[in-house]
């Protein structure tokens, strides 16, 4: 089975930065996507940056040039580089995953961290 784990949320001051990690862990054929997401008001998750592994990345216009998404080559790791932090970037990030778990035959599944805390003071 899959686990994603989270890494790098903490509190820091408006302008500052941050870099986030996940990295998905356990037995499974490949990761097709990677992505962060944080909350709406509406209560649902937005896409905030992801990346289709090995092809192209996707940002939200709310943080585009500010936040850059990347993976370490391993297909199974995404970094978020978050500078000129706001305020208004306050939330719980979530990394979701859609992995196929046996081949590629299959479906790929949707698979969500815990969530890290980020915090930005003004």
């Amino acid at each position: 089975q899959v686990q994603l784990v989270e890494s790098g949320g903490g509190l820091v001051q408006a302008g500052g930065s941050l870099t986030l990690s996940c990295v998905a862990s356990g037995s499974f054929f490949s990761v097709d996507t990677m992505g962060w997401y944080r909350p709406t008001p509406t209560g649902h998750r937005e896409l905030v940056a992801g990346v289709i592994m090995g092809d192209r990345v996707y940002v939200a216009d709310s943080v585009k040039g500010r936040f850059t998404i990347s993976t370490d080559g391993t297909k199974n790791t995404v970094i978020l580089q978050m500078s000129r932090l706001k305020p208004e970037d306050t939330a719980v990030y979530y990394c979701q995953a859609l992995i196929r778990e046996h081949s590629s035959n299959e479906g790929a599944r949707t698979w969500w961290g815990q969530g890290t805390q980020v915090t930005v003071s003004s």
